[in-house]
């Protein structure tokens, strides 16, 4: 079985999106190298960046997010983002009508039995939860092994929280940190 990890893009002070669900700079990271980190050719970072987040990228197996983010993404158009095989949608809603049953999301009711799901599609890969509400849920249930952050130089004030809406103290070791363009990625163990 593959290890979970939570992850986003963060402001500093601890948010993915601003009150109107918008990243502003939180990904600008991305578009401002020279090296392509994806065939699209737009997504373009430093060499440093791209070492750590390329390598990170290809050991995903399944990424687990809220019917929320699916909603505002319009699904990614029914193509996992980032070349990941599958993606979980944690809702208690059902699959929205015209969706392509052929498209690799898997529609689950709740955060144990996403976690199943993702686990049996990931195997020994890893399975990623986007930070947020569902993040929070998933570290608060004690499923999660690593949290990750890419944290940009930037101050919402207020907004959607990295974690949700945890309440409680959650321990972790000291972070690994890289230093990017406008971005350091930090890594985190989850203490157990």
């Amino acid at each position: 079985m593959g290890k979970v990890v939570m992850y986003s893009s963060v402001s500093v002070d601890g948010f993915i999106a601003d009150e109107n669900d918008q990243p502003g700079p939180l990904f600008d990271w991305l578009t401002s190298g020279d090296i392509p980190l994806d065939e699209s050719g737009v997504v373009k970072v430093s060499q440093v960046s791209y070492d750590y987040t390329r390598a990170y990228w290809d050991e995903i197996g399944v990424t687990v997010a809220g019917r929320h983010v699916f909603d505002i993404t319009d699904g990614w158009d029914g193509k996992p983002p980032g070349g990941i095989d599958h993606v979980v949608v944690v809702t208690h809603r059902p699959e929205p009508e015209g969706w392509d049953p052929e498209a690799p999301f898997h529609f689950a009711d709740g955060i144990e039995a996403a976690m199943a799901k993702a686990q049996q599609l990931a195997g020994d890969r890893i399975v990623e939860v986007a930070a947020g509400d569902v993040g929070g849920q998933v570290l608060a249930a004690g499923l999660i092994d690593e949290v990750r952050m890419d944290v940009v130089p930037v101050v919402f004030g207020s907004g959607k929280r990295y974690f949700g809406s945890v309440d409680a103290q959650h321990l972790l070791e000291n972070p690994d940190v890289v230093q990017g363009d406008r971005v350091l990625h930090l890594r985190y163990q989850v203490r157990r």
